[in-house]
Order: C-alpha cells, then structure tokens, then sequence
C-alpha cells in the first residue's frame, strides 16, 4: 500500500511539473508524423496481464508489422524526432497514466511484449510477481540501448545478449524490492538522464569548435 500510494503521489508531481513538455512533445509528434500522438502497444504486467502501454509514438505506422521490437540506432521506422525522443525517455513520459490507473509502477521491471515474457524459465519467472515499472536497474544499465544494438541482426543480438542480462537485473529487483531500494533507483535514473543530457551538449561543442577551426 505504501508503494502504491509512492506511485500516485510522485506520479500526480510528475504530471503537474511536466505537462508543458508532454504538450510541446505531442504537438512535435503531431505535426512530423500524421497518426496518432499516442503508441499504446501491448505489455505483459503483473502475472502476466497484458495491458496497453502509454507512450509518444516514435515510429511509424504499423512499425511492428515492418520490422521487430527491438529499435536500431538509425531505424528506418524512426519519425523524424523520434531517435531523440527515445534518447532523452521524453517518450516515455505518458507512462505516468499507467502508473495512475494501477497498471504499472514508478519502479520496476520495465514491461515486455508477451513473445519474450513467454519465454522465462525457471527463475526468470520472479519478474512477473512485481508490477513493471518506469525504470529499473536494466533501464539505467542499458540507457543507451539503442546504440548498444547498433544497426545489424539486432532482434537477434538483443535476444542473446542484452535479454539475459536484463534478466539478472530484474530477478535481482523483484528479490531486492523495498521503498528504499525504489527511492535509490530513482535518483541513480534522474543522474544517468543528465549525463545523457550533458554529454549530447559537450559532443554538439566539440562538433562547433572543430567546425570553426
């Protein structure tokens, strides 16, 4: 009860301080790609209940129909402000209304397509007693997943590589989940976004100190 009261309250903080970046973000998304603003895909969540996840949409049309879920770093599929919308998790801010409606958590395995939680064996199975949630110890270790899988067989990559150890993360939260250990996950997420943030400023300064050399 304590967790979820934590979710609704942060949640509810979230949106107040937030709502002038979500609209400025659905009308970028509006206006680059015709469509609707929202991509509310189908997770699997606590015991495996498959809800509809509440995301800005990044792609296009039909993306899954086109290719896999996983996302390459130059997708084809990208809309034309989706790459860094991704980059920054602007994208994932809509998530906030499922965390309201009880379907998700602020923290917490972050929530798959059915085709991959079908496959959990054996401990693996844990995930699925927790809510999933925003972000997790898998969301800060791979930040910068999409250029971690690069361009080539990254459905196949991800599957044998970044899967697993997302796994060991997420078996590693559901076994270790307190209020304490949220509160922490929090904060090391909030640090990691700003080194994103950062880093993106100095690269863009390197780029406009060589170019006026």
């Amino acid at each position: 009860m304590v967790k979820r009261l934590f979710d609704i309250v942060f949640s509810l903080i979230c949106l107040a301080i937030l709502w002038p970046i979500m609209i400025v973000v659905a009308l970028a998304v509006f206006f680059v790609s015709p469509g609707p603003v929202f991509y509310r895909g189908e997770r699997s969540g606590k015991d495996g209940k498959v809800f509809k996840i509440f995301k800005f949409r990044t792609m296009v049309l039909n993306a899954e129909k086109i290719g896999g879920p996983s996302t390459a770093d130059n997708d084809p599929r990208n809309i034309r402000i989706g790459r860094s919308l991704r980059k920054y998790k602007l994208d994932e801010m809509p998530q906030l209304f499922n965390v309201l409606c009880g379907e998700m958590s602020i923290v917490g395995p972050r929530p798959q397509v059915k085709r991959y939680t079908d496959l959990y064996r054996g401990e693996e199975k844990i995930i699925l007693t927790v809510k999933p949630g925003m972000t997790d110890y898998a969301s800060i270790a791979f930040i910068n997943l999409d250029q971690i899988l690069g361009n080539e067989n990254i459905d196949k990559l991800y599957m044998e590589k970044i899967e697993p150890e997302k796994n060991k993360l997420r078996i590693k939260y559901a076994k270790e989940s307190s209020f304490f250990t949220d509160i922490k996950i929090i904060w090391l997420t909030f640090v990691e976004i700003i080194k994103v943030v950062l880093l993106r400023k100095k690269s863009r300064g390197e780029q406009i100190k060589n170019l006026k050399s």
